[in-house]
């Protein structure tokens, strides 16, 4: 065979080709911006960016943010200490995909938004028009007609008959040309798309919102099955569709591939009177502990001692993937917080810390309070094995995932016992620590 030069580079190219991991990338796919929801912060993002990440996706162009004040106001146009408006919100993400622009050189970046965060990606590409410098906007269980159509609450941004929803709802089409829209959502199991009142509080009335309120006019609309509201976002279901939406083709990997040395940082916030913020926390107190997986506790000295400085950073801090966690940490005006993790697969910049709200009246009458928590979706009973201490918790509540949360009191002799938290396949082990020395544990999940 003769080779000419353009077979000799189709020969070559075939050959390079082949052996490539599956999950290689372009030099430069684009850049991905990830937006919270209310009440939320970049954290939440995490397993999303370690599956973007063991498909090759470059870390540097993949940017979760926080929103300085993450839960709405209940009148959008009346300001109200610690919370924000949708021109607030607006204005954030604006300045965000400016600054992923300018620091990638990229013209066009995607947006992919859970839940409240998708009203912030909708107001900025349709009604503030920068729809030219957005490729894709993937909406995960964001509440598009509203998580309620009523006379009541006439200013909040989640009424559909509210002027904020009228406006983003006002036009023929939900999307806008040269934009890809994606929305997704759960099929019934959806605690903010429901046709009664019952989880707002009002029971028997109609809420005028089916299970189809997240989908748009244009877009590609997707229901994810029995995923509740936020595992539209975060579940490795919803990430394959993330991922191929945006990248064009199937993820190589579901799994995250673990990193050996792992490397750890993110920020201290607050959470005063139990209204979370993104503010950083100057002057908080933090340690890091390696644990055992098994009983809690600690192994060897603490890998970190530090006190915020202003910017609120706590880390960095180097662990293997197979080291179980606990973080230590006091801030002034909250319990000093055990937050127990399971290992971290992969590193992460975005290990946001916000201690546990203030101590309620049944906690301060225990000798120990244990909270087990899943920040990427609800407890669904029975759809989910949810057990703490041994039992399936009672202050969960059944049928629609609604609760993130779960608490367990135990008298003062069962004082630095362990305590054990599963969802499923995921079990994170804590200890209890005294409630009258204002402390509180937490078992938080990752999965």
């Amino acid at each position: 065979m003769i080779m000419t030069r353009r077979t000799m580079l189709l020969s070559t190219t075939a050959a390079t080709v082949s052996i490539l991991p599956v999950w290689a990338q372009p030099a430069d796919p684009v850049p991905i911006i990830f937006v919270h929801g209310n009440g939320d912060h970049a954290a939440l993002w995490m397993s999303t960016l370690w599956r973007f990440e063991s498909n090759g996706w470059p870390r540097d162009r993949l940017h979760a943010f926080n929103f300085t004040d993450p839960l709405s106001r209940s009148d959008d146009a009346v300001p109200m200490a610690g919370r924000s408006g949708t021109a607030d919100q607006l204005r954030e993400l604006g300045a965000v995909v400016t600054e992923v622009r300018a620091r990638t050189g990229a013209a066009r970046v995607a947006l992919v938004g859970s839940s409240r965060g998708g009203y912030a990606i909708r107001n900025l590409v349709v009604e503030a028009g920068r729809g030219a410098e957005i490729s894709h906007v993937v909406l995960c269980g964001t509440p598009n007609r509203g998580v309620f159509d009523w006379e009541a609450n006439p200013g909040s941004e989640f009424n559909g008959r509210g002027p904020f929803l009228r406006m983003l709802n006002g036009r023929a089409s939900d999307v806008v040309p040269g934009t890809a829209f994606l929305t997704l959502r759960s099929d019934g199991n959806d605690k903010f798309a429901q046709p009664d009142g019952r989880l707002l509080g009002r029971p028997g009335v109609p809420t005028g919102i089916t299970s189809e309120g997240p989908g748009l006019r244009g877009a590609t609309n997707l229901a994810l099955g029995q995923l509740d509201h936020r595992e539209v976002a975060f579940h490795p279901r919803a990430f394959r569709e993330i991922y191929r939406f945006i990248a064009g083709r199937e993820p190589a990997r579901i799994a995250v591939t673990p990193e050996e040395r792992v490397v750890l940082d993110g920020l201290v916030t607050g959470n005063p009177g139990g209204a979370p913020t993104n503010r950083p926390v100057s002057g908080a107190e933090i340690e890091a502990f390696r644990v055992s997986a098994t009983t809690g506790e600690r192994i060897g000295p603490a890998l970190l001692k530090r006190t915020t400085a202003a910017d609120g950073r706590w880390g960095p801090v180097t662990v293997a993937s197979t080291d179980a966690l606990e973080f230590v940490l006091a801030v002034a005006g909250h319990p000093v917080t055990h937050i127990y993790r399971s290992p971290f697969a992969r590193s992460s910049a975005v290990v946001h810390l916000r201690p546990a709200r203030p101590l309620a009246e049944a906690d301060k009458a225990a000798g120990a309070v244990v909270q087990m928590t899943r920040p990427r979706g609800y407890f669904g009973i029975p759809r989910d094995i949810v057990l703490l201490d041994g039992q399936e918790p009672r202050d969960v509540t059944q049928g629609v995932p609604t609760d993130a949360t779960s608490t367990v009191r135990l008298p003062a002799s069962e004082i630095g016992r362990t305590v054990v938290g599963q969802f499923n396949e995921e079990i994170v082990v804590a200890r209890a620590w005294p409630a009258a020395e204002n402390r509180v544990a937490i078992a938080e999940l990752t999965w």
